[in-house]
Parts: structure tokens; C-alpha cells; sequence
């Protein structure tokens, strides 16, 4: 699969950098334009067609290639074509995989494996190759530190993740909406009207339902729901000088708690009480 191509600056000539199948290719036809007025066809065929440069391609596809052709290697190698020798005719006759020629306005031309591309490179001039393998790492580096910085956005996203979990969880203790059937039952005891606004119980349900723990409801409630209580006492005294009947108070109550919970689970402030 081929991805998006980056472009590297040798020389003043900018040359791209393209993968496929997670392997680095190099435009030939770029780092030709390295030679002023130089057809880039011709000087790749040019280098090509030296003995050195068969065999250095015979070496890279035999290591990298298991369907690589020897025998038509041999016969280039022997002279057939040799002294013409283009990337088109050496993959026809090779089934070479190292060096391609790509067709195309946008992005065409010869491409060569970074092996081969410094190989060429070095044909060129030692300088020239010098620069490019300097450039290319450089490349390498800038791609690996945006991998590491995806990779620490994955891990944060993981832990955002991890604290939305636990704030699932943080949920269970923001107040419940009360039923229509607790709204209408009256409560004899001030206390439990808040116990159920905050809590969705009265003190005794609660102890039916904790027999093996010591002590009141309230006894383990947590910072913020005690925060809460404290809030809705002040607000229940006030709704009761204004006449509101039981029900209704348990109901504003209710709504109280559950806003009041949100905002304190979400405080900075309580967090560093804690």
C-alpha cells in the first residue's frame, strides 16, 4: 500500500520520499534534476547500464526479492541490453521489485528502494549522497517523533478513557430522580425527607439493607454528599418558612442534590480537600 509521499531538500533539489509496503522509496527522476539539464531517463539508464550497478541490483533483489529472476539477470549481465538498460526493461526481464517507473502528472517517474536511491546517489556525487542520507534520517526522525506523539495521544486518550470509566462509576452517587410514589408519601421525619433527596432512602432502609456496618447513613457518606446535606438543610428550613408542602420540598430537594453532586465531583477545589 502506498501512503501519502513527503518531500526531503537535497541540494536545493527537492526530491520525494514515498512507502510501499512499509519500505522507503526515493524519486530517481528527483535526484536527477540534481544534474542541470540533464534528462533524468537517460541518466538513470546511464547508471543502469554499468556492470557495478547490474550487479548491485542483482544483490538487492536476490536479499529482498524471492521471486526475483536470475536467469534473466544473467542474460542482461551477458550483454543483452545491458548498455540500454532502463528500469522498465530490468523489471520485464528480472521481475525486479527494487526500482519502478511510475506514470503520472502528479507524483510520476522513476522511484528506487533507499538502498538502491543511495547507490545512485553516490553515482551522482559523494556530496549529493552524502546530503541525501542526512536528509532522509532526518526525515525518519521527524516521522518517529510524530509517531511517539500519537502514540502519547493514544495514551492519553486511554486515560481520558480509564477517567470516563470512573465517572461512570462516580455517577452512582449523584442523587437519583425520585419517583412520583416517594414524592406523594409523607415522611414523619424531617431528616429522612433529606436522607431521601440525597441518598434515594430513609435511615431505616438503609440499615435494613447494611446490617453489618456500624453507625448512620450519614456516617459514610462522602465529602461532597456531606457538602450537599449541609446545602439542603439551609434550603429546606427556607422552603419550609414559605409554606411549600412536604412533597413539593422533596422534589426541589431532589433537584438540588443532583445538580450540587455534578458540580462538586467535578470541583478541583474538593478534590485537593480530600
Amino acid at each position: 500500500m502506498t501512503k501519502s509521499a513527503s518531500k526531503i531538500i537535497v541540494s536545493n533539489t527537492e526530491i520525494t520520499v514515498t512507502q510501499i509496503e512499509n519500505e522507503d522509496y526515493i524519486s530517481l527522476t528527483d535526484m536527477a534534476g540534481y544534474k542541470d539539464n540533464l534528462d533524468a531517463r537517460i541518466l538513470v539508464s546511464n547508471w543502469m547500464s554499468t556492470y557495478y550497478t547490474v550487479d548491485f541490483l542483482a544483490v538487492w533483489e536476490q536479499v529482498n526479492n524471492p521471486d526475483f529472476n536470475r536467469m534473466g539477470f544473467h542474460t542482461v549481465r551477458n550483454g543483452e541490453g545491458r548498455l540500454v538498460l532502463t528500469p522498465k526493461r530490468w523489471v520485464e526481464m528480472t521481475n525486479a521489485i527494487g526500482i519502478f517507473s511510475k506514470s503520472g502528472r502528479y507524483g510520476g517517474g522513476i522511484f528506487a528502494h533507499k538502498d538502491i536511491a543511495f547507490e545512485f546517489g553516490t553515482w551522482l556525487s559523494a556530496e549529493f549522497r552524502y546530503f541525501l542520507i542526512r536528509e532522509f534520517q532526518r526525515l525518519k526522525d521527524e516521522e518517529n517523533n510524530r509517531l511517539n506523539i500519537e502514540w502519547n495521544l493514544q495514551r492519553t486518550l486511554a486515560k481520558i478513557n480509564y477517567h470516563i470509566h470512573t465517572d461512570a462509576i462516580k455517577e452512582n452517587l449523584i442523587p437519583k430522580t425520585i419517583t412520583k410514589q416517594q414524592a406523594s408519601f409523607v415522611y414523619a421525619n424531617e431528616a429522612d425527607l433529606l436522607n431521601v433527596a440525597l441518598f434515594g432512602i430513609t435511615a431505616k432502609e438503609w440499615r435494613d439493607k447494611n446490617q453489618d456496618k456500624d453507625g448512620k447513613i450519614r456516617d459514610y457518606a462522602t465529602l461532597e454528599q456531606l457538602v450537599v446535606l449541609s446545602n439542603m438543610e439551609s434550603i429546606n428550613a427556607l422552603l419550609i418558612q414559605k409554606e411549600f408542602p412536604q412533597n413539593e420540598r422533596l422534589i426541589e430537594l431532589n433537584k438540588v442534590a443532583i445538580t450540587q453532586m455534578k458540580s462538586l465531583l467535578e470541583s478541583k477545589a474538593i478534590k485537593k480537600l480530600k
